[in-house]
């Protein structure tokens, strides 16, 4: 049997054992892909299995994730620190060798894929991230930035809507150092996918912009090992490469048919495809020669110590530009981090300006990206709303010949028009922070969130640090109309495990937001960062006098307030003081308002929210999650999930309400429940006139 394909059938004997040991699993596709495996990573893929995490190993995302038996054959047989036993355990509890790839989880995956399209998305990401680090730091004669991004993807990728958001992008940015190899074997769950994909595919990336090589036969090794090696040289374009496959290669029975798919193919049809295969060998075992022929450590440490070699000039020739590079790679933050953020907080403090919290994220960033390099910005479409760029982050430019452009004073760009793309937006901020050498944040209204849920939640999963700006957060959106309303949304992200939602309500507290966001190295998670459209008192004023019309004394009285009022006071009054005033006002017993229990007593103007302990000021306190009293009316199950301390004076709704109402009963109400230690919230029936 000739070598490549002695090695493609040690992945298809693997994938059959496992997947039918588990009783679980898709068989189909690793079986499929396998001599397009040993084209790549036999002939091209330059990677370390000693060091995983090699700074400029070429990266290799299996975004068809349910194939996942194909990269747990690929790393085990070349040497990562897989053992047999761990393929054994497939798809069982706490093993290595998940459903579906898992990030930190296996030596060697380099993103979590699953959910379709993520993972080519992910892969726009990392290609970009390489793109910006090697003009950033390569000079003449030292490209200590250049690597390759290679993808796997199957039918169901292409499917996804997320695809053409990415794909589109890669093509404007001209990003060579990517290739894509699609599976095109017509088959999906349902079966034959004609009748609902009928894409002429090649001509779909010729207009995005891609070198298209194929349809080409994707069981034939030396043919796609020769596209790949074209496809290298590419100087602006990305490349896909089409290679016509067969789902559930080798097996007589079940090989081009739905069933290959996603079952396993059975202890009969595994032992004719044995035979129809030539492999004689038992389940699990691998002869020595295979491993032979697989093992890619001698190479990889040949690779890596070349690398290093060339760094090591670098070094010496650019040290200031070395010890940033790695320090960015390691996801380090420069020493003086926690003193800028505190002299940036006692600043913002002392200004006390009155500005709507998208322009005191601005004011925040400005701070931040003048001294973090890494920072990477960017905007849905929406950069003159979210406000997410500063004067030291210019727009991300490509020219004719791929290059990234420099402004007039030699910078590069590090903001990003992603166009309407909310999605390929969130998951490509994924794949640049799973890169490394950035801290990627992106802006959009928080109503389409939505849209970013899926990646959010990726992002979340993989604990990267990613940071979503979402402004608009407001009932001031009045005029907008119920479509950019956000109403459940910020409760919604809360239910997202490992993600932080901050709500600052003003400058000051926004640099905290962004310090915890950015600060989180030994434990990396994203965070979403809100914040509403309207900036000053006499905005909120209106806006209150608008929704509260029903209400004429209570909205002559709120419209009496001096237009001096502190914008943390108005921010309070808007979105809880008015609602308890409205409650006090129709008479509602104080035993239907629902009680909350106050947790942020440590720190008189944040409040703080989740699920591990951090220490503040000599106390033992939840982690800080979620800012400003605005957060708590929209907590719709009163579970304390954002600030439940009023910012300056005010201790709860009532005495909100006391201030805004003027009456003296209701003021001495409020002092008793203070004094009682209690807080109040209004009922659903009071709440929802706002």
């Amino acid at each position: 049997m000739a070598p490549q394909n002695l090695m493609a059938n040690a992945i298809r004997a693997l994938t059959m054992d496992a997947v039918q040991q588990a009783n679980s699993g898709h068989p189909g596709a690793p079986m499929g892909m396998a001599d397009m495996a040993v084209a790549l990573w036999s002939q091209h893929l330059r990677h370390n299995p000693s060091n995983p995490h090699w700074v400029n190993r070429d990266r290799f995302v299996l975004s068809n994730g349910h194939g996942s038996m194909l990269i747990y054959a690929l790393l085990h047989l070349s040497g990562y620190d897989l053992p047999m036993q761990e393929l054994k355990q497939f798809r069982q509890l706490h093993s290595k060798t998940a459903g579906h790839p898992e990030v930190g989880i296996t030596p060697g995956v380099e993103t979590t894929t699953g959910p379709l399209g993520q993972g080519i998305t992910n892969a726009v990401g990392m290609a970009l991230a390489e793109k910006l680090l090697a003009s950033e730091f390569n000079r003449p004669g030292h490209a200590i930035v250049d690597h390759h991004t290679y993808v796997f993807m199957g039918d169901g990728c292409l499917m996804e809507g997320i695809s053409h958001e990415a794909c589109s992008l890669a093509g404007a940015w001209k990003l060579n150092k990517l290739i894509a190899l699609y599976d095109d074997n017509g088959i999906s769950i349902d079966g034959q996918v004609a009748p609902w994909f009928g894409d002429d595919t090649a001509q779909r990336f010729k207009a995005y912009g891609w070198q298209v090589l194929g349809p080409l036969d994707g069981h034939d090794a030396q043919a796609v090992s020769a596209a790949i090696e074209t496809a290298r040289h590419s100087a602006t374009q990305p490349t896909l490469i089409i290679c016509k496959t067969h789902i559930g290669q080798g097996s007589p029975n079940r090989a081009n048919t739905a069933k290959a798919h996603g079952e396993p193919l059975g202890a009969e049809e595994i032992q004719l495809t044995r035979q129809a295969l030539g492999w004689t060998h038992e389940p699990f075992v691998i002869p020595a020669e295979v491993y032979d022929l697989w093992n890619a450590k001698a190479s990889g440490q040949r690779h890596e110590a070349a690398w290093q070699q060339q760094f090591a000039a670098y070094q010496q020739a650019h040290p200031e530009l070395a010890a940033e590079l790695l320090r960015r790679s390691q996801g380090q933050l420069p020493a003086q981090f926690d003193q800028w953020v505190v002299d940036a907080v006692l600043a913002a403090h002392q200004k006390a300006e009155t500005v709507a919290s998208r322009k005191a994220s601005q004011l925040a960033l400005t701070e931040f990206t003048a001294k973090l390099p890494e920072l990477l910005g960017g905007s849905a479409d929406l950069t003159g709303s979210n406000l997410t760029n500063t004067p030291s982050t210019p727009h991300v430019r490509v020219n004719l010949a791929g290059e990234v452009v420099r402004n007039e004073a030699g910078q590069g760009g590090r903001h990003i028009n992603y166009g309407v793309r909310e999605f390929g937006m969130a998951a490509i901020m994924n794949g640049v922070a799973l890169h490394g050498g950035f801290i990627p944040y992106g802006g959009t209204f928080l109503t389409f969130s939505d849209y970013s849920r899926n990646a959010i939640r990726m992002a979340a999963l993989m604990k990267q640090r990613v940071v979503h700006v979402f402004t608009h957060d407001s009932i001031g959106l009045g005029e907008d109309g119920p479509t950019h309303q956000s109403i459940e949304h910020a409760a919604s992200l809360r239910l997202i495990p490992h993600l932080d939602v901050w709500r600052p309500a003003d400058t000051a507290e926004t640099v905290v937001a962004w310090q915890a966001a950015l600060a989180r190295v030994d434990q990396l998670q994203p965070a979403a960062v809100t914040g509403p459209r309207w900036g000053d008192w006499e905005q909120l004023r209106c806006t209150l006098m608008y929704r509260l019309n029903r209400h004429q004394e209570l909205a002559r009285r709120i419209a009496a307030l001096p237009v001096s009022a502190p914008q943390s006071v108005a921010r309070f009054c808007l979105m809880q003081g008015a609602r308890a005033a409205i409650a006090v006002a129709q008479g509602t017993a104080a035993r239907d308002l629902r009680p909350i229990q106050r947790r942020a007593r440590g720190v008189s103007r944040i409040g703080c929210h989740g699920n591990s302990a951090a220490r503040t000021g000599g106390r033992r306190r939840e982690r800080p999650h979620l800012l400003s009293a605005r957060g708590l009316a929209g907590d719709p199950h009163g579970t304390g999930g954002a600030s439940e301390r009023a910012p300056g004076a005010f201790g709860c709704p009532l005495r909100a309400a006391a201030f805004i109402a003027g009456r003296q009963e209701v003021r001495a109400r409020a002092r008793q429940l203070q004094r009682d230690r209690r807080h109040q919230r209004p009922s659903v029936e009071a709440a929802a006139l706002l």
